[in-house]
């Protein structure tokens, strides 16, 4: 009888990914209890998973926009409060941020239907950069953008998570800050907030 062969590589690859699916299905038990047992005894609905909802950015509806200063592409200082005087969308975002990239062409083309109306600054987390600015370029993006490389605005904003796209009057005071958006959404928020 010859020996049977073995792939060395399948089956270390084969053992990595029953281990990640035991500490997986693991946790998950822990997440839920430990014996499948509700309190009295009997056997408990089968378990659903939801990912929690973990705030991490401050709250900042309300407030005042901090005066704080970030660079333009040639590493400029620009003021925020010199931005003031419309009403304004500042969506804080960065190349290395997926759903930063998945909204830039939502935010280019609100910016088409509105930009005479409301002006659009987009603060970018990195330092300035060709690179960024041709990144935001090649999604559509014509507004202006910023760079906040030493994340001053970013701590003063409260900032963790991206993107984040604030909702500001032209006095500066922000009205809404969210998450992610689509072309949709931001139409809806510019039209209830800003105009």
């Amino acid at each position: 009888m010859a020996p049977v062969q073995v792939n060395k590589r399948l089956l270390f690859g084969s053992l990595a990914v029953s281990a990640v699916v035991s500490v997986a299905v693991g946790w998950a038990i822990a997440q839920n209890g430990d014996n499948g047992a509700g309190t009295d005894g009997s056997a408990r609905p089968a378990a659903t998973f939801e990912t929690p909802s973990i705030e991490t950015n401050a709250v900042v509806k309300g407030e005042q926009l901090p005066d704080v200063e970030v660079q333009n592409l040639a590493g400029d200082d620009v003021a925020i409060s010199s931005l003031l005087g419309a009403p304004m969308v500042i969506n804080v975002w960065g190349s290395t941020c997926g759903p930063c990239k998945q909204e830039l062409p939502d935010f280019a083309a609100a910016h088409a239907t509105y930009g005479d109306r409301v002006q659009f600054v987009g603060i970018d987390y990195l330092p300035p950069s060709e690179r960024e600015e041709a990144f935001a370029r090649d999604r559509g993006v014509q507004y202006e953008l910023l760079y906040d490389g030493n994340g001053v605005f970013i701590s003063t904003v409260g900032i963790a998570a991206f993107p984040v796209t604030l909702f500001v009057n032209s006095e500066g005071v922000i009205l809404r800050q969210t998450g992610q958006l689509d072309e949709a959404q931001l139409a809806q928020y510019i039209e209830s907030d800003l105009l």
